[in-house]
């Protein structure tokens, strides 16, 4: 750890952080509540025109392609949802730590075509355990802890908590996020990423109270909104252009290298995303079943994503006034509504994109999106104990129950599972210097964070406390881009890595 330090306090590293400084200012402070519309108490509303110059750029000359594939993709719909509402929380697969080195067949396939699972025992119970109570008494010795909401605080702003680091670096968990990792791919062999040295992303951490119905986060998904359809976002590279192109089966959720240059957060969110998170995720501390405060996925991954894309650019051509937000309950749940031939391409792009705010995360409704049929397509994953981890991909909606109607509390560790690349690397290393601090990790809002409080880790806790390979994964050490078995590509990346994080001259 002195090492890593010293090198901390290198002439090299003291330029890279002057250029840190300027660049990337402190988002100011906030909660969850602003990362997104319906918990912030805004409404939705069309865009500015330049978003329907933009949908009309991104499908043209596909304008037959696209209202072709609007009618496959509903029919396949129409298919699957039945199904999903039949098997409800089976149909998420699940597989015990224990076994993640050889993985089933039937795990691995619908792990990929579901876009979520639970990997069982990932942490001893009781060390989970053993965590919630620490974590309690550092929220006990400092309560002037921002949480939301604040007069019942369910969502705490913390990041640098003894139990988090140790959760995030625990050996299990980096292994668990190498397993996960696995399932994506590179067209690219020679893509400078690894999958095999996952990064620490400080987040935050639930203690949800029984009847709760304040933290009633819908259906959503993480990693920007607008950025989605925006060139300068993900256009940047070209992630869903198989979508706008009309070949929606094309589209690869799992493909990799496209996912390096994407910028998901251009209008700089509170809460908003600016790494590349494979995968969402969080380390139960309870035990915690269905209704009672836990998580919801909608098992689509590509069908649905697929759809929120394309949902901008049709209209009914009955039933709600064309460019409306919504359609009332009962028209919009009747098959004359939900018909394909009630549905038409926009000969003219409106500034709608259904659910996008800029500044804000990607939210959908059942008004909005109505052939997800997301009140019964949102499905609880299995009930899960402490040391449990669920993971989802990053294109994934997800939900939280409407009420905590369970008896105990449902608390989890945010911990997803990132990659590393040299975007992701540069994002470690202005982390690293909010953990010196003490303040919120970047993503979040600012403020003093933890700056003040007792019990916080310091940088000189860490080396008594987590292994090298943990220590690499928080950018406080470097890593070995000679080791054996590193690909020309994952060298690029460790190589890379080590340069940002001031570690390579």
């Amino acid at each position: 750890m002195l090492s890593a330090l010293r090198t901390l306090r290198t002439p090299c590293r003291r330029a890279f952080q002057l250029r840190t400084v300027a660049t990337e200012a402190s988002k100011r402070a906030g909660d969850i509540s602003d990362a997104f519309v319906s918990l912030s108490g805004q409404e939705f509303a069309p865009l500015t025109p330049e978003y329907a110059d933009l949908k009309g750029r991104l499908i043209k000359g596909h304008e037959d392609a696209v209202r072709a594939s609007w009618e496959r993709l509903l029919r396949d719909l129409r298919e699957e949802i039945p199904h999903i509402i039949r098997t409800g929380s089976k149909v998420i697969p699940e597989i015990d730590f224990k076994d993640i080195d050889n993985a089933p067949d039937t795990f691995s396939k619908e792990l990929r075509k579901r876009g979520v699972a639970v990997i069982r025992g990932v942490v001893p119970e009781q060390e989970a355990l053993g965590w919630k109570e620490d974590l309690r008494e550092y929220i006990k010795q400092n309560p002037q802890t921002k949480a939301f909401p604040p007069e019942n605080p369910q969502i705490f702003e913390l990041y640098w908590s003894r139990a988090q680091l140790l959760a995030r670096a625990h050996p299990n968990m980096l292994k668990t996020q190498r397993f996960l990792m696995s399932y994506w791919h590179s067209s690219n062999p020679h893509t400078p990423i690894s999958t095999k040295h996952p990064i620490s992303y400080a987040d935050r951490l639930r203690m949800r109270l029984p009847g709760d119905s304040r933290f009633a986060l819908g259906p959503h998904v993480d990693g920007g909104s607008v950025e989605r359809w925006d060139e300068r976002g993900y256009g940047l590279g070209k992630v869903y252009d198989a979508v706008w192109q009309g070949k929606w089966e094309e589209f690869d959720p799992w493909e990799s290298s496209c996912r390096i240059p994407v910028k998901s957060d251009l209008h700089q969110g509170v809460g908003a995303c600016t790494t590349f998170r494979m995968f969402q995720g969080w380390l139960s501390l309870s035990t915690c079943g269905p209704f009672e405060g836990t998580l919801l996925v909608n098992p689509l991954l590509a069908k649905a994503t697929a759809y929120y894309l394309l949902r901008p650019f049709f209209s009914p051509k009955k039933g709600v006034k064309r460019g409306a937000q919504t359609a009332d309950e009962a028209t919009s749940t009747s098959a004359a509504f939900l018909a394909s031939d009630n549905w038409e391409l926009d000969a003219n792009p409106t500034s709608w994109l259904q659910g996008a705010t800029p500044g804000h995360g990607q939210e959908l409704s059942h008004l909005l999106h109505p052939h997800l049929n997301l009140a019964h397509s949102m499905i609880h994953v299995p009930t899960v104990r402490p040391g449990d981890y669920v993971a989802w991909h990053c294109d994934t909606i997800h939900a939280v129950d409407k009420t905590h109607a369970g008896t105990s509390d449902s608390s989890v560790l945010y911990i997803p599972t990132c990659p590393l690349t040299e975007d992701n690397a540069r994002y470690l290393a202005r982390q690293r210097e909010k953990f010196v601090q003490g303040i919120p990790s970047p993503d979040f809002g600012g403020g003093i964070g933890e700056s003040e409080h007792k019990g916080r880790i310091r940088v000189e806790d860490v080396e008594a406390l987590i292994s090298i390979e943990g220590r690499r994964a928080i950018g406080l050490a470097e890593w070995d881009a000679d080791a054996e078995g590193v690909t020309v590509g994952e060298r690029e990346a460790l190589d890379r890595a080590n340069t940002v994080l001031g570690f390579y001259d």
